[in-house]
């Protein structure tokens, strides 16, 4: 019996081996992955870490095609090939990810998330992702706080990252230590672009790290509320390496000031930082730590009403960086209020060696303007009010019959970086290059 088995056996074996020769095997079987419970006790796909199925894969609705929304696990582990990769989440009212919070929630680095136009409201979030790109996409949405905000300090924290943030609006900032921003800038370096800060405590604050960059493009700020409490700065960069602001618009403050630097550096060129009527702004431009500021190609302007008779200040509470120079050149300097003064430079808190150029700027009104350090003082124009022209909110060129047009001279270089305007400031927000070659005249708007 047991010899009629083993040749029964031989023979069905000899038949398999004829049936399917070794050189002709069927294909291995696709490894899907493993097969397990999540946290909702449904069973889920959990692949290897070297499957060929990655973020590279069409997005719809914001997450990869090959898996379901419901899967797009916090639980998932994030294996180095993963956290390599980069994908696109897409936000909105019709889409699989209907809020920013769940997007921060399953964002990881190097992501970019697009948010829908539309109305979004507590919304409050702290960005850890470092390489992270938040883009409104369309109309610009709309976040409003709603009383909501991010450890009490803003309606986003960027933490420590290097991070872009374009095409959104922030509005409606409330905290219990009266400084809530639209941004809470902690460290990295940010990039904000063509977004909007309205009725915000703070429009951006940052901390006080130096080797932070801030960088704002092309965005508006406005809208300071009334209430009692701290100061409502526009813009408020700390002790951070490095401010750039360019083709922006601030207006509308109130007590506190449009823009307030204590930068190492600081770049603010081709701006409107203009109060506006009934406006009632401490100081447009403040730098009260020194440091080198770079101040080209700007229309800044002071109401009648406004809460301090000077426009632009520099070195009120004293040195903090070891090189110290202010850079005024081609800027329109509007001051409505009788008795103001257009620039302040404290001599006493600040060292000795402090040098101001002031080249080409076009005085509005009947302000001070006097030399008050070292440097330069050239081709200083001063003009009334009523001698300008332009669009109504950008009344602030001369007419091409003026006989300033095309008088003034080449500023020069200092420090390698010529001081000729290259750009100006074009409504809403944002500017646009100056012709090559063009005689330059003194004033912002060329």
């Amino acid at each position: 019996m047991r010899f009629a088995r083993w040749c029964t056996a031989l023979v069905v074996l000899g038949v398999t081996t004829r049936a399917m020769p070794v050189d002709n095997l069927p294909p291995a079987p696709e490894e899907l992955g493993s097969i397990r419970r999540n946290a909702q006790g449904r069973l889920e796909v959990v692949r290897p870490p070297n499957t060929s199925q990655s973020s590279d894969l069409p997005v719809t609705d914001g997450l990869p095609a090959s898996k379901p929304a419901a899967q797009e696990p916090v639980s998932e582990k994030k294996t180095p090939h993963a956290a390599a990769s980069s994908r696109t989440i897409v936000v909105g009212p019709h889409e699989q990810v209907t809020s920013i919070k769940e997007a921060a929630r399953i964002a990881r680095d190097g992501d970019t998330i697009d948010i829908r136009s539309g109305e979004y409201r507590q919304q409050a979030v702290v960005w850890t992702q470092n390489r992270l790109t938040i883009r409104g996409t369309g109309k610009r949405p709309l976040l409003i706080a709603d009383g909501d905000s991010a450890e009490g300090k803003a309606l986003w924290v960027v933490r420590n990252a290097e991070m872009s943030i374009e095409n959104i609006e922030f509005r409606g900032v409330r905290v219990p230590s009266g400084n809530g921003a639209g941004i809470r800038f902690e460290k990295g370096h940010l990039k904000v672009v063509r977004c909007a800060f309205f009725d915000n405590e703070m429009g951006i604050l940052t901390s006080n790290f130096g080797d932070m960059v801030l960088e704002v493009e092309d965005s508006e700020f406005g809208e300071a509320p009334k209430h009692a409490g701290m100061l409502h700065h526009l813009l408020y960069a700390g002790a951070i390496a490095r401010l750039s602001v360019s083709g922006s618009r601030f207006q509308q403050g109130y007590r506190g000031h449009l823009i307030k630097s204590r930068a190492r550096e600081s770049a603010i060129m081709y701006n409107l930082i203009v109060d506006g009527a009934g406006g009632s702004a401490s100081y447009e431009l403040e730098f009260p730590n020194g440091g080198v500021a770079w101040v080209i190609g700007n229309v800044i302007g002071q109401s009648a009403t406004t809460d301090n008779p000077e426009l632009i200040s520099y070195g009120a509470e004293g040195q903090r960086w070891p090189d110290n120079a202010l850079y005024l050149a081609h800027n329109t300097l509007i001051d409505d209020k009788p008795d103001g003064r257009f620039l302040r430079i404290w001599i006493d808190p600040m060292p000795p060696e402090t040098e101001v150029w002031a080249i080409n700027n076009l005085l509005v009104g009947r302000s001070n303007f006097t030399p008050q350090a070292p440097g330069r003082y050239d081709g200083n124009r001063v003009v009334e009010r009523s001698m300008l022209v332009g669009a109504p909110a950008l009344a602030y060129g001369l007419p091409s019959n003026s006989p300033l047009r095309g008088t003034a001279r080449h500023p020069g270089f200092v420090r390698e970086q010529s001081l000729a305007p290259s750009a100006e400031f074009h409504l809403p927000a944002g500017k646009h290059p100056l012709l090559v070659g063009k005689p330059l005249s003194p004033g912002a708007l060329q």
